[in-house]
């Protein structure tokens, strides 16, 4: 093919191009033309759903969090104080947990509530509904997150529910923590001791020996390991 033909080739691919792009900008254009009603819908129908959402963060969902918050605060006081009664149901003045979670349950600090809510029960040897309210925490606090598959954990054992133990006391100790871990691995050690389980015991606190020399839990680990060597 000789250079007069390619040239006039790629002015013709050149030609149908500039074409294609004109159509396709003609199609557009009448498209537009004939749904603008259509179209002017759709975009204001966004504008105000995006406008109604700032609406009710700021004028609905920020207000009440900061009046759960205020709530929440009294009972995190009681709570501290180990007055669990006022803490729960509250004092006259300030709303109890069990309000604030019926109220604000679906904002964060109702959710921190149930945190609260569960410690209690558990301490007070309610251990199904330590496991409700603590199951219903939903933050993102990882600290608190590791506590509660802890607590909850606990809670089952006390239920003679040990598999369940076992699967919360895990979770709990995928955190690597030096003040939560070396905890929670000991607890987990003990079940599996309750579970004849001394292999899986016998790991955990080999885990604690020799990942977390720093923590309280490791000034004692020796004698559990050498007992549970002892019998193997």
């Amino acid at each position: 093919m000789n250079q007069e033909n390619i040239k006039a080739n790629q002015e013709k691919g050149q030609e149908n191009s500039s074409l294609n792009v004109g159509e396709i900008v003609s199609n557009s254009e009448k498209f537009i033309e004939k749904n603008k009603k259509m179209i002017t819908i759709i975009i204001s129908v966004i504008v105000l759903g995006i406008a109604a959402y700032f609406l009710y963060q700021n004028f609905v969902v920020e207000p009440r969090e900061k009046r759960a918050q205020e709530e929440l605060y009294a009972a995190q006081k009681y709570f501290e104080q180990e007055d669990f009664e006022k803490a729960l149901k509250g004092d006259g003045k300030h709303a109890g947990l069990v309000s604030i979670i019926n109220e604000y349950g679906s904002t964060k600090v109702g959710s921190l509530a149930n945190y609260y809510a569960g410690n209690i029960y558990l301490r007070q040897g309610e251990y199904n509904k330590a496991i409700e309210h603590l199951s219903a925490y939903k933050g993102e606090d990882k600290i608190i997150s590791t506590q509660v598959k802890a607590l909850i954990g606990d809670a089952y054992e006390e239920l003679g529910q040990l598999d369940k133990a076992i699967s919360n006391y895990k979770e709990a100790a995928k955190s690597e923590n030096i003040m939560t871990t070396p905890f929670v691995l000991l607890k987990l050690g003990q079940v599996y001791e309750m579970q004849k389980n001394n292999s899986e015991a016998l790991n955990c606190y080999k885990r604690i020996k020799t990942e977390f020399p720093n923590s309280t839990e490791y000034r004692e680990i020796e004698k559990y390991i050498s007992r549970l060597e002892n019998l193997q």
